[in-house]
């Protein structure tokens, strides 16, 4: 895979915008983009960013819905393995994906991931016939296998977010101190679970069709 030389961004801005509101579209005339990245990337705000910037007919749907609940991990010996890819069911991720690129015309319910709880949340977010675009993210969208694949041919572009690796640590910690867990717990939970995740997502780049650096983004500081 060759590496797609990266794009720096300091802002969500015209130029990304314009990158969606250029893509091809299918017969339904609506257009999927992927935005994948390691956990603590900037994906999730990124993709949420662009959905505001880009206004109505943007919808975000996030891939962490579709973590599986802790009764199922605890079930499979998976709950301290929680946001790995095995952990997840990117089957019926790629099932809605398919099902939103056909766009039915009614609203499609989505699941949306609650960090309060830790737990997925069924129907929290709603597609409308209107959207035209979808924005969707999430740490796996270009692992091979089966299921992953199955993602990945639902996307109509796939862009991949870096940030420098310092920077993207801190702000893991951060998450996990403020959503319950200890400090030490913390530094362990991204030392055994965070980083080796990080590894595997790092290693697929080359199979974005774009790379999006983010380390000089500060969110919240773009013009509304």
């Amino acid at each position: 895979m060759t590496r797609p030389a990266p794009i720096v961004v300091s802002s969500v801005d015209a130029q990304l915008t314009a990158l969606v509101r250029e893509l091809p579209r299918g017969t339904s005339g609506r257009v999927i983009v992927g935005i994948s990245g390691s956990p603590g990337s900037g994906k999730s705000t990124l993709a949420r960013e662009l959905v505001r910037a880009i206004g109505p007919g943007a919808a975000y749907l996030p891939m962490d819905g579709f973590h599986l609940a802790d009764e199922q991990l605890a079930r499979q010996g998976l709950l301290e393995r929680k946001g790995a890819p095995e952990t997840f069911d990117a089957f019926g991720y790629a099932r809605l994906l398919e099902t939103l690129r056909a766009r039915p015309q009614h609203t499609i319910y989505a699941p949306d991931f609650d960090r309060r709880l830790e737990q997925p949340l069924a129907g929290a977010r709603a597609i409308e016939p209107s959207d035209d675009i979808i924005v969707t993210e999430g740490n796996y969208l270009m692992l091979p296998g089966d299921a992953w694949s199955a993602v990945r041919r639902q996307l109509d572009t796939a862009w991949h977010v870096v940030t420098e690796s310092s920077l993207r640590q801190r702000r893991l910690l951060a998450r996990h101190v403020a959503f319950g867990k200890t400090p030490d717990a913390a530094v362990e939970w991204v030392r055994a679970v965070d980083e080796p995740n990080a590894r595997l997502i790092e290693s697929r780049e080359g199979a974005a069709d774009r790379i999006l650096d983010l380390t000089g983004w500060e969110p919240g500081t773009d013009s509304p």
